[in-house]
């Protein structure tokens, strides 16, 4: 067994202006399951595709507070391509974020709610990513998140040193997903983070007691018990949902 990784959840104070914002950034199509959830997802997409992992927005009351564990890289082809696509994204609301970077060939944003993202500069790695070339996790030891998540999913390990790791479907298709190690500790619930799913015919029941088998733990994020998906954390407290199979 092992589950899939279907999509990325994000908070948001008002779902529906950070969901537009990344909409017209990625060039994707704008939906809505109900109050409060803005989903996202390229354009004739097929639920649920590694080719690309899909964005729903949840509004919640609390403002975010210090920079967040988890972000988005946007890939690039070129140089022109890189300072087009920053523009453009200050256009629609992007502002500059500074959180320690320093003088490096990437830039770093935040969304209209101050969610940082990366643009980076041409990388041949993520030239058939799509829009975004990874998913980033910040972390205390990525050796270990590597060993966590290449388990817990039907991804592939790619690459691990002491200072990051990186995993991909296991297709070779989409983003990549990439834990970062880095001297902050986290102390607050993520404002953005993953969500798994069963295959269907799975037991998420089943998937869940794996999980946990594997160091996952319980996780109260408030969602209460009339929910039909579960909330775990990861060996380092990452937060993520396991939805039902589809």
């Amino acid at each position: 067994m092992a589950a899939r990784l279907v999509q990325i959840a994000m908070n948001a104070q008002d779902d529906s202006v950070v969901g537009r914002f990344w909409a017209e950034a990625l060039g994707w199509s704008i939906d809505s399951e109900g109050p409060g959830v803005t989903n996202l997802e390229p354009e004739g997409f097929d639920y649920p595709d590694p080719s690309a992992l899909c964005i729903d927005v949840l509004r919640v009351p609390e403002p975010k507070t210090g920079k967040n564990r988890v972000h988005i890289d946007l890939a690039t082809t070129s140089a022109t391509h890189q300072a087009d696509l920053v523009a453009r994204l200050r256009d629609l609301g992007a502002t500059p974020a500074d959180i320690g970077q320093g003088d490096v060939p990437w830039t770093v944003l935040a969304d209209p709610e101050g969610n940082e993202f990366c643009v980076l500069e041409p990388r041949p790695v993520y030239q058939d990513t799509g829009p975004v070339a990874a998913v980033v996790v910040d972390c205390a030891d990525p050796r270990a998140m590597a060993r966590f998540w290449g388990e817990a999913m039907d991804w592939i390990v790619h690459e691990v040193t002491d200072e990051n790791a990186t995993l991909r479907s296991s297709k070779g298709v989409g983003p990549y997903l990439e834990f970062l190690r880095t001297p902050d500790v986290k102390t607050v619930k993520n404002r953005v983070h993953l969500d798994l799913r069963p295959y269907r015919g799975d037991d998420p029941a089943v998937e869940v007691a794996r999980l946990k088998a594997l160091g996952a733990t319980d996780a109260d994020v408030g969602q209460g018990d009339d929910v039909p998906w579960t909330v775990l954390a990861d060996p380092e407290g990452n937060e993520f949902c396991v939805l039902g199979p589809r």
